[in-house]
């Protein structure tokens, strides 16, 4: 096994086709997690143009390439997943039957530790170094849209009726409702990104898009195009006027939910699952196997879901006095974090008190 590192702009054309040929057969091959967008080596290159310290672990066996790694790597050797904090995949894309050893790649690849936290499933010489597993729901489609309204209207009758007629009452409202599950107009793109960040502000949460680069990273992978990647704007409109919009990212076979957002003003028409279900139906034509919901607990994941994958979050690490030092700042606040997540009783007033903080930045700003 021959492992070599690049940086982003040095990975050969015929690396890139291997790359995107192990994701496009990994359905046929018993890993189709593999194939998720941000496991693509667009999102890594395009993260490579944001943020410093991008590489590229290449192994190959027999001169052929055999597997893939991109990675984040600081000055001092600890290393992340790449795009850490916004992907919602992460690990080794890699062909069938493929074994590795963890500290061996780490130390091939020049680092002390390597950090995840949506470690893709079927990794197991990661997954034995993670500290916890988490579900990340989908909506399987891959039988077509009337199969999965079927599985819904089964499972949730009554949230189905009443996502429908909220639709239904909102064409009668507010004029024709048109979906356009490919938006090429960037200036859509600025409002789902200032309905984001308002409602990252309205919630206490750390607005994402505050931070230049991940409004040029987003910005870049929403012109980033090619037939196994893209970025994908879709729309949902009440007249003229859009009221729901979504900004993900699609393989293949997967779309990836990212960032979706709508104006408050609708809020009593659940926008967002209308556009939710549009978008199933518009994935389902387009040859979709389902849409990936990513991690976390939330209310409309749980109506939508069909099943659950699997991610796990940790550290793969050497005996090395900088991964004890990276570990020992790291590992209290992701437990605290995920015992507070995990805990209605500790979430729930937590939750509140974020929303309070919102609400007076919120009024602050005006």
């Amino acid at each position: 096994m021959n492992i070599t590192v690049h940086r982003p702009g040095e990975l050969t054309a015929a690396d890139r086709a291997a790359w995107t040929a192990l994701q496009s057969k990994a359905h046929l091959d018993g890993s189709p997690e593999l194939a998720n967008p941000f496991l693509s080596p667009e999102f890594a290159l395009a993260i490579g143009h944001e943020r410093r310290g991008v590489r590229i672990a290449v192994v190959r066996e027999e001169r052929e390439q055999a597997a893939f790694l991109p990675f984040q790597k600081s000055v001092t050797g600890v290393g992340r997943a790449v795009g850490l904090g916004v992907s919602d995949c992460q690990g080794l894309v890699h062909r069938p039957g493929f074994d590795w050893d963890a500290r061996e790649l780490l130390r091939a690849c020049g680092l002390s530790v390597w950090e995840f936290d949506h470690l893709v499933g079927g990794q197991a010489p990661f997954e034995a170094s993670a500290s916890g597993t988490f579900p990340s729901p989908v909506m399987d489609i891959d039988q077509g849209y009337e199969a999965y309204l079927g599985q819904l209207r089964a499972r949730s009758p009554k949230f189905t009726r009443t996502t429908l007629a909220k639709e239904r009452r909102l064409g009668r409202d507010h004029g024709p409702v048109r979906y356009v599950h490919d938006e090429r107009d960037p200036k859509v793109l600025a409002t789902l990104m200032g309905w984001k960040s308002a409602q990252y502000r309205r919630t206490g949460r750390s607005d994402r898009f505050a931070h230049p680069w991940i409004a040029h990273l987003v910005r870049r992978l929403f012109h980033t195009r090619s037939d196994s990647f893209a970025g994908i704007l879709s729309v949902l409109y009440a007249g003229d006027a859009p009221i729901a919009a979504h900004f993900g990212l699609r393989s293949e076979r997967i779309l990836a939910c990212w960032f979706p957002a709508y104006d408050p003003a609708f809020a009593k028409y659940s926008p967002g699952l209308v556009l939710h279900l549009r978008m199933a139906e518009a994935a389902a034509a387009d040859g979709i196997a389902h849409l990936d919901l990513g991690r976390g607990q939330k209310a409309y994941k749980d109506s939508l879901k069909t099943r659950e994958l699997t991610v796990s979050e940790g550290w793969v690490a050497l005996r090395h006095p900088v991964a004890f030092g990276h570990l020992a700042r790291r590992v209290p606040i992701r437990a605290l974090r995920n015992t507070v997540q995990s805990r209605p009783e500790f979430f729930e007033p937590a939750d509140k008190m974020l929303k309070r903080m919102g609400r007076i930045r919120s009024r602050n700003r005006e």
